[in-house]
């Protein structure tokens, strides 16, 4: 993969360094804001929630997991039964699709139940990276990278990366953190992009919010 971080950022450990030593203490709740009550539900909420806010989701979940509660109750539904339950959120065709897909893989061959691994999580319909790490740490331990759109975003704006490249991110970080820090430096990102670097009107530019990392962002693409 060809590298394209920033010149002015010589030392990259250092840099994400300080930003995990600024952001997880202000933000070290380090688990999804997504409602959810085991893995299948989170598995199912996450994969839920490409192009669609937490808020969102969180908003269909409830009544969707009452009627189908785990693998084995979804598996037996259709697509078409889950379009309506889900239909304000984005993309709901695909997502229902995948959905049945998944809960059927996971009640044929897995009795039900949700992958430990990465390498298992990927094989399933509708997972890619950020639903498999976000699983992978939350439900099993595993040190998790989590690049969504909030953590690509900032990554950008802080040099971390010059494109949102969510595989290029998260092979940055890896490189440059302690795998006992993904975690927790994640969901520190998240917040921060969610609520402080947002998209439309970062705090840097809008003037109505202080940033904690104001003295050491490049603020790249601003």
């Amino acid at each position: 993969m060809k590298k394209e971080t920033f010149a002015g950022i010589a030392d990259m450990k250092a840099h994400i360094a300080r930003i995990r030593d600024i952001l997880v203490p202000l933000w070290p709740d380090a688990r999804p804001l997504l409602s959810y009550a085991n893995c299948f539900e989170l598995l199912c909420a996450v994969m839920m929630s490409a192009q669609t806010t937490d808020e969102q989701v969180n908003a269909v979940t409830p009544a969707l997991f009452a009627r189908y509660p785990d693998a084995e109750a979804m598996a037996s539904a259709e697509p078409e039964n889950i379009e309506p339950m889900i239909h304000s959120i984005g993309f709901f065709h695909t997502k229902a699709r995948h959905l049945v897909q998944t809960a059927r893989i996971l009640s044929r061959e897995r009795g039900g139940a949700v992958p430990a691994t990465m390498e298992g999580l990927l094989e399933l319909p509708g997972v890619g990276r950020k639903t498999a790490n976000l699983v992978a740490s939350a439900c099993f331990g595993a040190p998790g990278i989590i690049v969504d759109t909030h953590v690509a975003r900032s990554a950008v704006r802080l040099g971390l990366y010059a494109k949102k490249d969510p595989d290029a991110i998260e092979a940055i970080i890896r490189e440059n953190l302690d795998p006992e820090d993904h975690t927790a430096f994640s969901h520190a990102l998240n917040r921060h992009g969610k609520f402080i670097c947002t998209a439309r009107a970062p705090a840097c530019v809008a003037g109505d919010r202080s940033c904690p990392l104001e003295a050491i962002c490049p603020k790249y693409g601003l």
